[in-house]
């Protein structure tokens, strides 16, 4: 079904569409995947941002699908959720990305909001907003220390600071930004876009991930309510599924991003009648090196593929009891399916380098972007430190900490 909605004086009345469950989200995710391919290399050469086609995308409805079924959302499965990230994601890895921070501040606003924040936030949500994120730092001793300060100001509060690596703010509503208080404890305050003293910069020079918008947020004593600050550090003191929920997305952007690799490599070599000759015609291949390639690309991808949809089924049973076992096992679910997937990524990239040879360095053929993007995306946390989190669990019983990027 689909609804015409009223929006922010912003915006303008649209029709959104309203997903009732997961079937509809993932046929949904694959007719937009179609359309979203043709243009995705040209985007990405070009770096042609994707303003219309984000309109689609969050039109489409798939930017609400994990509002719960309580608050008039599809509330689908994380199993779905992580499946429609990665079929988008195939089609363009800079698009797979751009939600992700948008659902990983809903699942904030599941776990930490209060009744009337999540009727009012979720509401805007089912009417086609998006939440972008201003949450990393440049310049502080690790990745998970912030500056930016919340200030009370009477009966609200103001924010200073600077972000960076900020995907999706740029095409942004809201804005769910992380912000210290002034007893030294991490909020989330979800700020409107056109708030005065808020400004988004387009300084992202990424050499892959190119129209993800990462680039700076900056905040100049902007006036916040206390309604939209929700808490955050306390998501981190239990045991809840906010660090998973953001895990298994990143793991399916590099899935799909391998997915699209190893399609382009398979076309590559099958229409060759010369290395520089795309024939079209599609021909039997019988170099051994060859045939040796695919087939371990193959099963590394569809080890990557599985893993993800059970990665999905842990974190279900996660987010429907928060038990510390229950989550401790979805994070290392989550961690092993995210550790293949860095691996497939860069090595199905790789390989249609090494296929395509020089041609995949021409701009016109613009086949590396699938490693640029891989390369990239992968280093958003360190994947050696899951092998070390998946192996002290196994082996000695000790549950993984408790933080977003495990």
């Amino acid at each position: 079904m689909s609804a015409t909605v009223s929006l922010p004086e912003h915006q303008t009345a649209t029709t959104i569409v309203i997903i009732k469950d997961d079937a509809q989200a993932l046929n949904i995710a694959r007719d937009l995947a179609l359309r979203f391919k043709q243009g995705s290399s040209a985007r990405d050469r070009e770096r042609r941002l994707p303003h219309a086609e984000l309109e689609q995308f969050s039109q489409s409805g798939l930017w609400a699908i994990s509002v719960p079924k309580a608050f008039g959302g599809a509330g689908v499965s994380n199993v779905t959720l992580a499946e429609v990230i990665r079929i988008i994601a195939a089609a363009d890895g800079s698009l797979g990305q751009i939600p992700q921070n948008h659902f990983y501040a809903l699942e904030v606003l599941r776990v930490n909001g209060n009744s009337e924040q999540q009727r009012r936030l979720y509401s805007e949500v089912l009417a086609g907003q998006r939440f972008g994120n201003a949450l990393a730092e440049l310049g502080t001793k690790n990745a998970h220390e912030r500056t930016t300060h919340l200030s009370r100001d009477g009966e609200g509060f103001r924010i200073s600071g600077r972000k960076f690596y900020s995907t999706g703010a740029l095409y942004a509503q809201r804005i769910p930004t992380s912000v210290i208080d002034e007893d030294g404890i991490q909020q989330l305050a979800f700020v409107p876009a056109n708030t005065p003293g808020l400004t988004v910069i387009d300084d992202w020079s990424g050499f892959g991930q190119r129209t993800t918008g990462s680039g700076s947020v900056v905040f100049d004593n902007v006036p916040v309510n206390a309604a939209d600050v929700v808490p955050f550090q306390t998501a981190f003191e239990r045991p809840t599924t906010v660090g998973p929920l953001a895990q298994i997305l990143h793991a399916a952007i590099d899935t799909g991003i391998a997915r699209a690799a190893f399609e382009d490599a398979l076309h590559f070599v099958r229409t060759r009648t010369q290395p520089w000759i795309d024939s079209g015609i599609e021909k039997a291949v019988d170099d051994p090196l060859t045939l040796h390639s695919f087939g371990k690309l193959g099963i590394r991808l569809h080890a990557a593929e599985a893993l993800l949809e059970r990665a999905g089924e842990f974190l279900d049973r996660a987010q429907a009891d928060s038990s510390p076992e229950n989550v401790a096992a979805a994070s290392i679910a989550i961690a092993e399916a995210r550790a293949i997937s860095t691996e497939i990524s860069l090595a199905a990239g790789s390989t249609l380098f090494e296929l395509a040879g020089s041609q995949a360095t021409l701009a016109e053929h613009n086949l590396n972007r699938h490693w640029r993007n891989a390369r990239v995306h992968t280093l958003h946390d360190p994947v050696r430190w899951k092998y070390h989190a998946i192996g002290n669990f196994y082996l000695n019983n000790v549950n993984p900490p408790r933080r977003g990027t495990i």
